[in-house]
């Protein structure tokens, strides 16, 4: 790290990522943007599975140059007793040990938290599973896709009118990874306190629970069953997405009374703001269609640019809907530092997401995109003390 690079708020935190495929990798990858030294165990043959989802260029693929950024690789088989033994060297040494194994797989290797606490008390250890670790379905195999269906998120995304629609992405995984690095975070400042490590334990199935706003204490007090609305929300309006003149959408949102009144009064109905329903959410919800008779027209005379250029000037929340390319040339991500470019020895420049957040003081960094399979497993396993004879026989045994 170059002398003059602001101090990284983990430097000297040590995660072992003996995870694949999301959720648990990206709770491991927040981490490493904020400095901790992440290093990721992975199949010698195989990796980690996220190494071949989505696409490559030139034989790179492309999303683990994100997913696996800022991580050390080093091959090594679990499931062989001298794999086993390295591992646990390896978490005697670590702060966090990431794992997402179907509950029960590591005590079996004799990899467990009280195997692995013994040697190291203050040892933090979160565990991703798709139903958490005790329940009828703790052995059942588990992917973003549950938590997106078993949360309720399904159920309620998509037209009133269509089946329930899955999002197309990894929306649950992601959701769980941030709620695990939050998890992981909250462990070790109270081990700042203890001295005592512990386990957090998250499922797929939860974190979407959180943000489905009160879906469960509606059922719960009044028996009511919040369903799909489409892209209008379900306690307030105007809220949704409107066609412009040229064929593009534009997304508009007012959840107080106050940007409701300046949206009717831009679009040409003021009169709507002195209907004695418009005072409240719930009133502006059941009249969502006499106030979308004024909006709708007022986009479609309207190119995208001219409305959200007019309605940005009356102080009307709207945004335009981005591509992944409109992104990229976004003025406003660009003015916060939301997308860095950085080098790639095959690839050269590369944009992607930068750190999720900035700190002001000691703000964290992308060191390095996702390398090849195995590149720091000598560098690692000799700073254990394992020989190079050692490791040439681990090699041909396949153990890494």
């Amino acid at each position: 790290m170059d002398s003059a690079e602001p101090h990284l708020p983990l430097a000297g935190v040590r995660v072992l990522d003996a995870s694949t495929v999301i959720a648990a990798p990206l709770a491991a990858m927040l981490l490493g943007d904020l400095g901790a030294e992440v290093i990721k165990i992975e199949h010698p043959t195989h990796g980690d599975p996220a190494r071949h989802h989505g696409y490559d260029r030139d034989g790179v693929p492309l999303w683990w140059l994100m997913l696996g950024r800022n991580k050390k690789s080093v091959t090594l088989y679990l499931g062989s007793e001298e794999g086993q033994e390295i591992f646990r060297s390896l978490a005697a040494t670590a702060d966090v040990v990431v794992e997402n194994f179907r509950p029960g797989t590591m005590e079996r290797w004799g990899l467990g938290y009280e195997q692995l606490a013994a040697e190291n008390p203050g040892l933090v250890v979160a565990h991703v599973s798709g139903f958490g670790r005790r329940g009828p379905l703790v052995d059942d195999p588990g992917f973003g896709t549950m938590g997106e269906t078993m949360s309720g998120f399904a159920f309620r995304n998509g037209d009133p009118t269509s089946e329930p629609h899955l999002p197309p992405f990894g929306l649950a995984d992601g959701v769980t990874g941030i709620a695990t690095a939050l998890g992981i975070m909250t462990a070790l400042f109270e081990r700042s306190a203890s001295g005592r490590g512990q386990e957090v334990d998250l499922s797929i199935i939860e974190p979407l629970l959180t943000l489905l706003e009160p879906q469960l204490v509606t059922q719960d007090q009044l028996g009511r069953t919040l369903h799909r609305t489409g892209n209008q929300a379900e306690m307030n309006a105007p809220r949704g997405m409107y066609r412009t003149k040229d064929e593009a959408w534009v997304a508009l949102s007012a959840s107080t009374a106050g940007t409701a009144t300046s949206v009717v009064r831009l679009m040409g109905a003021p009169e709507l703001a002195e209907e004695p329903w418009f005072a409240h959410a719930s009133g502006r919800r059941a009249h969502t269609d006499t106030i979308d008779a004024a909006i709708v027209p007022w986009f479609a005379a309207r190119t995208a640019e001219q409305a959200v250029a007019d309605c940005r000037a009356a102080g009307v929340p709207v945004a335009p809907v981005h591509s992944a390319a409109d992104i990229l040339q976004d003025p406003q991500y660009e003015a916060i530092g939301s997308i860095g470019t950085f080098d790639h020895p095959v690839l050269g420049p590369v944009r992607m997401p930068d750190v999720m957040f900035r700190l002001s003081r000691t703000p964290g960094a992308v060191r390095w995109l996702g390398t090849e399979l195995g590149r720091d497993t000598d560098e690692v396993l000799t700073g254990l003390g394992v020989t190079t004879e050692r490791l040439a026989r681990l090699r041909a045994a396949k153990v890494v």
